[in-house]
């Protein structure tokens, strides 16, 4: 699986990234990362301790110097924190140097999946739901226009969205060797 480009997983916040990118990493013999604790580790600070010290752009900034150094590796599959696709240093770097996958959900899917979670900053408010809703409105069209492939998570467990991203990056870099071994086999390749 070497002949594989590294993998870049981008969509919001409880899309389910991390657990992606460790099976995915794990089926590939990969190294895993997660951009968000690569910078904690490096600061020796949470993320919304970083937030009410340095701002939002503080920890954006952090954010382009890690996904930066990280899409640089062989080899990896890294796990983007959703606001990632806001600088467009940072959606280059990812489209530049390996396969970017957009892990779509739905608000509704995020708010279950976030609802006890207190180390995301921008939900720290009264209304959740609207704030999640704003920033799918300005972040999915990013999204879509960074990705290679886009794959739909509710409701699927992390294996099967692991199986049809393999199946697609496959068809991605090697779309005559996918079609022929399909034929091969009598099953038709979506």
């Amino acid at each position: 699986m070497q002949d594989l480009p590294n993998l870049f997983l981008i969509g919001p916040m409880g899309a389910g990234k991390s657990t992606i990118g460790r099976l995915l990493a794990a089926e590939l013999s990969r190294e895993f990362v997660d951009s968000d604790h690569a910078i904690q580790d490096r600061c020796g600070a949470d993320i919304p301790w970083i937030f009410d010290v340095e701002g939002e752009a503080g920890f954006r900034q952090r954010e382009v110097q890690m996904i930066n150094e990280l899409t640089k590796r062989d080899n990896v599959v890294v796990a983007t924190g959703g606001g990632a696709v806001l600088r467009e240093e940072n959606r280059r770097a990812l489209r530049e140097r390996g396969t970017v996958i957009y892990l779509m959900t739905t608000v509704e899917q995020q708010l279950r999946r976030t609802a006890k979670d207190r180390n995301r900053p921008l939900l720290q408010c009264a209304n959740r739901e609207q704030v999640l809703y704003d920033m799918f409105a300005k972040r999915d069209p990013l999204y879509r226009a960074t990705a290679d492939i886009t794959v739909r998570t509710d409701r699927r467990s992390p294996r099967a969205v692991v199986n049809e991203i393999l199946r697609r990056v496959h068809r991605l870099v090697d779309p005559l060797k996918t079609a022929g071994s399909a034929h091969k086999t009598g099953t038709v390749q979506k």
